[in-house]
């Protein structure tokens, strides 16, 4: 089953649950009786917008009709509905861009860096791979070995990770920016590889 069949089950399982027709439906929606039908038969896609339009109708969470997508079938789309924030630190949160268990080597994520409220300590990292990192708002403070960057909105850099390096956010305003790292913790690898990109990426989090 693909994703557009899977989410357009979904949607008549949930219909038919409350027992509305397609023509209530329709109406409460504002989308065409012929274009929900065929779209509960997996033989049209729908925008995320209308998709929306649907889930208030059947008075459920947008995210609901992605629920358990990736272990039902091979869908590479990463959906808005799907990226949930997670705490790494105090100062940062973080938002995966990747789904587990995957071959892919990179392991993409956006990370949120709060505003500067105390003294931040810092300590060079040190890990395998690399690291590639595009500031989306903000102004990201970037130590790579001896050298002090300043990147703002647009500004990009990519290292080697086993070079000595740091990132923080000394000001008053939120940053947002995307970072992809190699090797990927998720992704299907060997035990001993995991353990150690694992234990990687933890060091690097916790010294930040």
């Amino acid at each position: 089953m693909n994703a557009t069949a899977a989410v357009g089950t979904k949607v008549k399982e949930l219909r038919v649950k409350k027992k509305m027709t397609l023509k209530q439906l329709s109406e409460a929606s504002g989308l065409s009786i012929g274009f929900l039908s065929q779209f509960e038969r997996g033989l049209s896609s729908i925008a995320l917008d209308s998709l929306d339009k649907l889930a208030d109708v059947l008075e459920v969470p947008l995210a609901v009709f992605f629920e358990g997508s990736s272990e039902c079938f091979d869908d590479p789309v990463m959906r808005t509905a799907e990226i949930k924030p997670s705490v790494v630190s105090t100062q940062v949160l973080q938002h995966l861009l990747i789904k587990s268990d995957t071959d892919f080597a990179m392991f993409p994520r956006v990370l949120v860096l709060m505003p500067f409220t105390e003294q931040i300590e810092t300590a060079d990292i040190l890990h395998t791979g690399e690291e590639f990192i595009f500031v989306l708002e903000g102004m990201v403070t970037f130590l790579l070995d001896k050298n002090k960057y300043v990147l703002y909105p647009g500004d990009s850099i990519h290292i080697h990770s086993n070079q000595q390096h740091n990132w923080m956010n000394t000001t008053a305003h939120l940053v947002r920016m995307l970072m992809v790292n190699t090797p990927n913790p998720l992704g299907r690898v060997s035990v001993p590889e995991a353990e150690e990109t694992e234990s990687s990426v933890s060091n690097q989090d916790s010294a930040r």
